[in-house]
């Protein structure tokens, strides 16, 4: 079995070094998360991983693509006149929760791939108008043809401007508004379900003018109706400067706050078990400065889809023999050889050091993996759900900058104690942490914050633990509930949403527009009640549920006792239950 496990994990190695210097151009899109049986009837919806956290298939009665704002008031007056859920879909579903998903197989599902123009770009307001279905990529494109930019975006262009709103998806700054993209939206146009002397539908153009409704709809989670139109405030196209700078984390709780106030796009890269920070310093730098460089980040590119099998399946054998210290060598392989590429940066066509200064446009975001040129599975994105590839839980919270220290310090005690038990995060490019700022919006950020992104294996049997099960839930539980983090909306699994409508100061202001807009609850679902706190039952209560992050355990039985794992106290964090494995239960520090 050793030798087996060695000859794996050397040919593993040699795998990951490939995937990592493989620039191929060639690949296929991700698949349509929408499928039918017939004439857009009898489907299914699933996210981009193709599986919800609770593994559930959402069926959907019938899919409608409307290609213009009338066609979008029809079908939503005749949902509403007939009394039919309905839920909005993007091109590519990339939240990993249920929102999408409407009440039973009678639903509705209104998909904004064909939402997708540029309506108008005002050269001298700067300004930009675009359908929801517009992605990022295109926007940050469009604005450059005429000499404007997005400043503050997410990292992944392949999100939609209305999916963007939905969720409140951010980059990274604590300057200016901060990093979110609603904060720059100047005015939006929403179609929600009204009463029969208004034809069963109404459209409301929301602005500065009537900020009560305009700060419920920029982080709505899709409940207050369909997102037509957005307006987004741009700014003259810049240049930026990256360079990113490694040292170890002993004094990261410290330097995470100082840092975020240096530099305008600053990003902090965590591998805990390494005890290594990757710092990136990203400022604006004059227009006139040299340099074309380019943000491809490598593990959003094109994968060659056999290698990904093997990556996996590498993952499962370590897995299944409890090899951790085997994850913490392919872990510093892979993070040794991204640093040595830049992580994806070039200077112009190739990486030869920092900085790598380029145009704004070609700096802050991308995901060369949805580009298509074939029709086979040649290769793909990482995450593909058709090939036997990544499969991961995704967690991520915001935690406010007065105690960011504090929960720091405590991932490290807890590395302290098992100093291998992080590695499988690091397989995944370790902890990413953004900042972000306070948002008006009623479900927006309520304080300046870090944002903490983690994504961790997943099992493909949802009765198996992983190795380390605890010590990421105690993570997950500190940063929660220790520290009160806001979930993000557009992640984490079901726990990360217990009581957390209760950390929104305004969520009662965001409960009553949305029983204004759509009084009858046609958009909303038992999903998004649960979330909201309108209904209970966000955690689901049954064997084996705290191993998929769909409760937190109270019992063994929500673990899996028959492998070892048993539910218990956290190791510092008492008042968290966790799933562990029996011999180390009783570990404190």
């Amino acid at each position: 079995m050793m030798r087996k496990l060695l000859q794996t994990l050397k040919s593993t190695t040699l795998i990951i070094l490939f995937i990592i210097f493989i620039n191929v151009v060639i690949s296929t899109p991700p698949q349509d998360p929408i499928k039918c049986s017939s004439n857009n009837t009898n489907c299914t919806i699933t996210n981009s991983n193709g599986m919800f956290p609770d593994r559930s298939i959402c069926h959907v009665g019938k899919v409608t693509y409307p290609t213009n704002e009338e066609e979008l008031i029809s079908m939503v007056a005749l949902a509403t006149k007939n009394n039919i859920k309905m839920k909005v879909a993007t091109i590519f579903s990339h939240s990993i929760p249920k929102l999408v998903c409407p009440n039973g197989q009678n639903g509705l599902l209104i998909s904004t791939k064909n939402l997708n123009k540029i309506l108008k770009i005002d050269e001298k307001e700067k300004t930009i108008v675009v359908e929801s279905g517009v992605t990022l990529r295109e926007i940050i494109s469009e604005a450059a043809k005429v000499g404007l930019a997005l400043p503050y975006t997410p990292y992944w262009w392949g999100l939609t401007i209305g999916g963007i709103m939905g969720t409140g998806a951010h980059g990274s700054s604590l300057f200016g508004k901060g990093s979110a993209i609603h904060d720059y939206v100047l005015e939006l146009r929403i179609v929600s379900p009204s009463c029969p002397k208004d034809g069963y539908v109404k459209v409301r153009i929301l602005n500065e003018s009537n900020r009560y409704h305009f700060d419920a709809a920029k982080v709505s989670l899709g409940v207050l109706g369909v997102i037509s139109q957005v307006t987004l405030k741009l700014e003259p196209l810049f240049k930026r400067s990256i360079t990113y700078f490694t040292k170890d984390d002993s004094d990261l709780g410290d330097e995470l706050i100082s840092f975020g106030r240096k530099h305008e796009f600053a990003d902090v890269t965590w591998y805990p078990s390494q005890h290594k920070v990757i710092y990136r310093i990203d400022d604006r730098v004059s227009i006139n400065t040299s340099g074309d460089g380019l943000y491809d980040f490598i593990p959003f590119r094109s994968t060659l889809s056999a290698e990904l099998i093997a990556l996996r399946t590498s993952e499962e054998l370590l897995e299944a023999t409890g090899n951790g210290n085997a994850k913490c060598i392919n872990a510093k392989l892979i993070t040794t050889t991204l640093s040595h590429l830049g992580y994806g940066l070039t200077n112009n066509v190739v990486f030869y050091g920092y900085p790598v200064i380029g145009f704004s446009n070609r700096m802050q975001s991308s995901g060369t993996c949805l580009d298509s040129l074939n029709d086979g599975l040649i290769t793909s994105c990482p995450w593909d759900p058709r090939i036997k590839g990544q499969f991961f839980h995704q967690t991520a919270f915001s935690i406010p900058l007065k105690v960011v220290k504090n929960f720091i310090q405590d991932v490290q005690n807890l590395v302290l104690m098992e100093p291998n038990a992080l590695c499988g995060l690091e397989l995944n490019n370790g902890i990413l942490m953004r900042y972000v700022t306070y948002s008006s919006e009623y479900l927006g950020k309520t304080e300046d914050a870090v944002d903490f992104d983690i994504t961790y294996y997943r099992s493909n049997d949802p009765f198996h633990p992983r190795l380390f099960e605890d010590i990421v839930e105690e993570i997950e539980q500190i940063g929660l509930f220790k520290y009160k983090g806001l979930p993000h909306w557009g992640k984490n699994r079901n726990l990360g949403f217990v009581g957390a409508i209760k950390k929104y100061p305004n969520a009662e202001k965001f409960l009553k527009v949305k029983d204004e807009y759509d009084s009858r609850g046609l958009f909303s679902s038992e999903w998004t009640d649960e979330v909201l706190g309108v209904k209970e039952g966000v955690t689901i209560l049954k064997d084996g549920c705290a191993l998929e992050g769909l409760c937190i355990c109270s019992q063994d039985s929500h673990c899996a006792p028959n492998y070892g794992y048993f539910c218990r106290p956290g190791r510092i964090y008492k008042e968290a239950r966790v799933c562990a494995k029996k011999e180390t239960t009783n570990v404190e520090l």
